[in-house]
C-alpha cells in the first residue's frame, strides 16, 4: 500500500509541471480600465507621443497559447501591434510598450506569467474571466483589465 501511494505522489509531482502550462490564457481580450497610467508611465520613461497614444486605449490583446508556448499579440487603434513569443522557463526577445528590445525569461508563479521587463516586473493572470495585467515600477502599480471578446 504505501508503495502505491508513493507512486502515486510520484506520478502527481511529474504531471504537474505539464498541468501548470495548460491555463487558460488563450482568447482575445478587449481593453476594459486601467489604474495609474499616467504616474507609471512617467515613470518608465515612456516617450509624451506614446503616452497620449496609450491613454485609454482599446488595445485588444490576442493571447494564443499552446502548452508552455505564448503569443501574446496586442492590436492599437490605426493598426500598430506588438508581438512577443516566449516559452515559459527560456530566454525570449521581448519588446516594451515604448518599442524597446529586450531579453527576458518569463516564467510562471501563482497561476500568473511574469516576466521582468528593464524597469518594469509585469505579470498577467485570469481572474474572473478578465486578462489582468499588472505592472509595477519603483513602487507605482498600474493596472489594466480587459474583458474577453473571443
Amino acid at each position: 500500500m504505501a508503495g502505491s501511494l508513493l507512486q502515486n505522489k510520484a506520478a502527481i509531482l511529474l504531471y504537474q509541471p505539464h498541468h501548470q502550462g495548460n491555463m487558460a490564457f488563450t482568447g482575445k481580450y478587449e481593453f476594459e480600465g486601467d489604474e495609474n497610467y499616467d504616474e507609471f508611465v512617467v515613470k518608465i520613461g515612456l516617450p509624451s507621443d506614446k503616452v497620449d497614444m496609450g491613454r485609454n486605449c482599446k488595445i485588444v490583446t490576442e493571447v494564443i497559447q499552446n502548452g508552455n508556448d505564448f503569443t501574446w499579440t496586442q492590436h492599437f487603434p490605426g493598426g500598430r501591434t506588438t508581438t512577443n513569443t516566449f516559452t515559459i522557463g527560456k530566454e525570449a526577445d521581448m519588446e516594451t510598450m515604448g518599442g524597446k528590445s529586450f531579453k527576458a525569461t518569463v516564467k510562471i508563479e501563482d497561476g500568473k506569467i511574469v516576466a521582468e521587463f528593464p524597469n518594469y516586473r509585469h505579470t498577467a493572470e485570469i481572474s474572473g474571466g478578465k486578462l489582468v495585467e499588472t505592472s509595477v515600477a519603483s513602487g507605482v502599480v498600474y493596472k489594466r483589465t480587459s474583458k474577453k471578446i473571443a
